[in-house]
């Protein structure tokens, strides 16, 4: 079973970018996630690349802004590619498919949170080669 829970802080705002030909939506954001123990009397967090596609990646992008809460649901994702100078790089990221907006921007602040949810699990290993064909 492949399942992530997490709930953090955007670290900058979500980046909605549209695949070319497809026009499919794909937001990327980092989410800043607190670790349970902290080490020296001082708070760690971990810094974990999200993926998010379809209609939640253009909810994301829209309501969610730097510093804000958010509740991820999704799996983790490993894919590799090799650079210009012929080193391989592996990328791990959540793939998430539910987003909960835990706190709202200044757009919806009068509005309770929502959860979006997405049905479609596309898998975009396939759409990404290369480092000059990633879409973000």
């Amino acid at each position: 079973m492949n399942r992530v829970v997490l709930i953090g802080r955007l670290t900058k705002d979500p980046d909605l970018q549209f695949l070319p030909g497809s026009g499919t939506a794909v937001t990327k954001f980092t989410l800043a996630v607190d670790r349970r123990f902290k080490k020296e009397g001082q708070q760690e967090a971990d810094f974990i690349p999200i993926v998010v596609w379809n209609k939640i990646a253009e909810s994301s992008a829209n309501y969610l802004t730097k510093g804000k809460l958010a509740g991820i649901a999704g799996r983790i994702q490993t894919r590799n590619y090799e650079a210009k100078d012929g080193h391989r790089v592996y990328i791990t990221e959540v793939v998430a498919d539910e987003v909960q907006f835990l706190e709202w921007g200044d757009k919806k602040q009068e509005q309770q949170p929502q959860k979006a949810q997405q049905n479609n699990n596309e898998d975009y290993t396939e759409v990404i080669g290369e480092e000059d064909d990633i879409p973000f």
